[in-house]
């Protein structure tokens, strides 16, 4: 029978963090977070259940999760956010598969509580995410903050049965900001791969999220908060752009 190692990564979580232990407890069987110096009881908190506890300065997502794999223990990984958890049917899942691993990752759907409504729909459900797999056998990628676990052989994987809970905003004013962080930090990550910041992909790709998401998606069918999310998807997108085509400008205009 394999062994798991649970790896989170955190920052000022001391209102969600507990859960997000408290679902990997008599499932993994060591719990190692990484934490970007944290100034709450996140550190007092994930001691109480017997994480090793890793303090590192912040290297960006990806790269900060890729470090975390590296502090495991054990080969085979179960990687969470800290404000995410396992539901009790993928609990289920993966104590089961630790005695019938054959994939070199798994699949599992993320189910989002957004200002306290489950959301089935748009983009953000089912939410597939690959945060089961065995060490070495991929790499933590994208472009931040939109990072995702790639496999370096994609077609080896199998699909675990059960939700990763996620609580992701639980006010419009925290969703709002965090629109405005992320947006930020997708231009520069698009500005460094020099990426440009065209009228056509102004006007074109935020409207194009917004429909993919409502209507293709069926985000209409979560009511408000469905129409506020993809709304959003689509703002995000908008500031993204607007942002990199800033930052273009003002180092063309410094040379």
């Amino acid at each position: 029978m394999i062994k798991l190692s649970g790896v989170i990564i955190t920052f000022n979580e001391e209102r969600k963090i507990e859960k997000c232990l408290a679902s990997l407890q008599g499932v993994v069987d060591e719990i190692v977070v990484v934490d970007s110096f944290s100034t709450d009881d996140t550190a007092k908190i994930c001691k109480k259940y017997g994480a090793n506890f890793i303090e590192q300065k912040f290297l960006g997502y990806k790269e900060q999760k890729n470090f975390a794999i590296t502090q495991a223990k054990y080969d085979y990984i179960v990687s969470l956010d800290g404000d995410e958890a396992l539901s009790p049917e993928l609990q289920h899942s993966l104590i089961n598969l630790k005695s019938n691993w054959e994939h070199d990752g798994y699949y599992t759907n993320r189910f989002n509580n957004f200002c306290g409504q489950w959301i089935k729909y748009s983009d953000w459900y089912p939410d597939k995410k690959l945060r089961v797999f065995k060490k070495g056998k991929g790499e933590w990628k994208g472009i931040n903050p939109h990072d995702s676990y790639k496999l370096h052989s994609p077609k080896n994987y199998g699909k675990l049965k059960g939700d990763i809970l996620h609580w992701n905003y639980p006010t419009y004013k925290a969703y709002n900001q965090q629109i405005e962080k992320f947006s930020t930090i997708s231009a520069q990550s698009y500005y460094a791969l020099g990426k440009k910041a065209t009228l056509w992909k102004i006007l074109f790709n935020p409207s194009w999220a917004f429909f993919k998401a409502y209507i293709l998606r069926l985000g209409f069918l979560d009511g408000l908060n469905g129409f506020v999310i993809c709304i959003q998807t689509a703002n995000l997108t908008f500031l993204k752009y607007i942002k990199l085509r800033e930052r273009i400008k003002s180092e063309n205009l410094q040379k």
